[in-house]
C-alpha cells in the first residue's frame, strides 16, 4: 500500500490524515479475510510516527473496523456472509418504511439537502472514504425525515457495521460509485414527486445493487426471499 505522501488525504491534522489513510487501506482488505496490523508496521508504511497511528487505531476500533489485541496489534476481522445478510435485511426493513414516510413529509428544505449531499458525493467520487461518508449522510437524512428517533438510533448502529462493506464495494470500482449516484438521484426524484411507492422501489433497487456489489447471494438480497418479511412489516403500519 502507498504511504501518506503518495495519497491525497484531503489535508487536516496528522491524526486525521492517518485515520483516513488507514481506513481506506482496511476497506481494501477482502471482507472474507482477517488481518493483523501493528503500530510499527502501519507507521513505517504510512511514513508517519506511531502516535497518530495509535490514535487512528483507537478511533477505528470505536467505529467497529478492528479490534485491538494487547501485545499483538489490531485485528481486522473478516465479515461473513451471514453478517452482511443480516445488516442488509435490517436496512431494507428500516429504510423502506422511512423513505415512504419521507415521501409524504419531505418539503423543499429536505429535497435541497439531499440535492446538496448528492452534489458533494459526485465531487468526491475519487475519494472512497469521503464518498461513503456522504453516502451515509444521504441515507441518514432520509431515515431522519421519517421522524422516528428509535429507528434512527438503531439505523446508526447498522451503518457503523456496514461502512467497511460499502467502502470495499466502491474502493476499487469507480463504475459502482457512479451507479450509486444514479441510484440516489432516482430516490431523490421520487421523493420530490411525493411518490412513496416509487421512492420505495428506487431504494429497494439501490440496496439490491449494493448487495450484489458485496457478492451477497441473490436470495439474501433485498427483493429476494426476504421480501415477504418486508411485506409483512408494511402490513402492520
Amino acid at each position: 500500500m502507498n504511504g501518506l505522501r503518495d495519497a491525497d488525504q484531503g489535508g487536516g491534522s496528522a491524526q486525521d490524515q492517518t485515520y483516513r489513510w488507514l481506513k481506506q487501506h482496511i476497506a481494501r482488505v477482502p471482507r472474507h479475510d482477517g488481518t493483523f496490523l501493528t503500530e510499527a508496521e502501519v507507521a513505517r508504511t504510512a511514513g508517519t510516527s506511531r502516535t497518530p497511528v495509535r490514535e487512528a487505531l483507537l478511533r477505528l476500533e470505536a467505529e467497529g473496523f478492528l479490534r485491538i489485541v494487547p501485545k499483538k496489534g489490531a485485528f481486522v476481522p473478516p465479515i461473513p456472509d451471514a453478517e452482511v445478510r443480516a445488516v442488509m435485511q435490517a436496512r431494507g426493513l428500516i429504510e423502506e418504511w422511512c423513505v415512504r414516510q419521507a415521501a409524504a413529509t419531505g418539503g423543499a428544505a429536505f429535497h435541497a439537502r439531499l440535492d446538496g449531499l448528492l452534489a458533494e458525493q459526485t465531487r468526491l467520487i475519487g475519494d472512497p472514504v469521503a464518498f461513503i461518508e456522504r453516502d451515509r449522510a444521504f441515507h441518514r437524512a432520509v431515515v431522519g425525515q421519517a421522524g422516528n428517533p428509535v429507528l434512527a438510533g438503531f439505523y446508526e448502529s447498522l451503518r457503523d457495521r456496514q461502512v467497511r462493506m460499502g467502502l470495499r464495494a466502491v474502493a476499487d470500482d469507480e463504475e459502482r460509485a457512479r451507479a450509486v449516484l444514479a441510484e440516489h438521484a432516482a430516490i431523490v426524484e421520487a421523493l420530490r414527486a411525493g411518490e412513496a411507492a416509487g421512492a420505495a422501489a428506487a431504494l429497494t433497487a439501490h440496496l439490491a445493487a449494493t448487495a450484489a456489489a458485496l457478492d451477497l447471494p441473490a436470495e439474501a438480497q433485498p427483493g429476494g426471499e426476504d421480501a415477504s418479511l418486508a411485506h409483512s412489516v408494511r402490513g402492520l403500519s
